[in-house]
């Protein structure tokens, strides 16, 4: 008995639905892809931080984290995590949520934290303004707003 050729392969039009196919499972997968590194929203941070009892590292400058901070935060300015990367937490498998003005410095904090060997590191998308956007609380001089 002889097993017939199987030329599905090898036809230029079948080629060419392959690569259709391909094609649109990949733009379909491109969000999932690409969202992993966007951060979470404010209403994620506050379950991590609620649920799991995230430590909150606020990398901005002393003079906009006492203008308003997410209640809870650390202060640890951005040029200063380097040197006190040991500080962030005692268990490095405690989730950290990093959060700056707008998100440009907790993404490159991020990976200093990750490359210190914290195994459960966030941002924050969109930074403290997105969280005031969201009416989320923040603190300013101790007093909630």
């Amino acid at each position: 008995m002889r097993i017939p050729s199987v030329k599905f392969f090898t036809e230029p039009a079948n080629l060419v639905l392959i690569a259709i196919a391909l094609i649109s499972g990949g733009l379909l997968l491109w969000p999932v892809i690409t969202r992993r590194d966007r951060g979470l929203s404010a209403a994620d941070a506050t379950q991590l931080i609620n649920r799991r009892n995230a430590i909150v590292i606020d990398l901005r400058g002393a003079d906009e984290f006492t203008q308003g901070h997410l209640p809870q935060a650390r202060h640890l300015p951005f040029d200063e995590l380097k040197s006190k990367v040991a500080q962030v937490a005692k268990n490095k498998n405690t989730p950290v949520l990093l959060v700056c003005q707008n998100g440009g410095h907790s993404a490159r904090a991020q990976h200093v934290l990750k490359e210190a060997g914290y195994a459960e590191v966030f941002t924050l998308q969109g930074g403290v303004n997105a969280w005031q956007q969201s009416g989320m609380p923040v603190v300013k001089q101790g007093a909630a707003k």
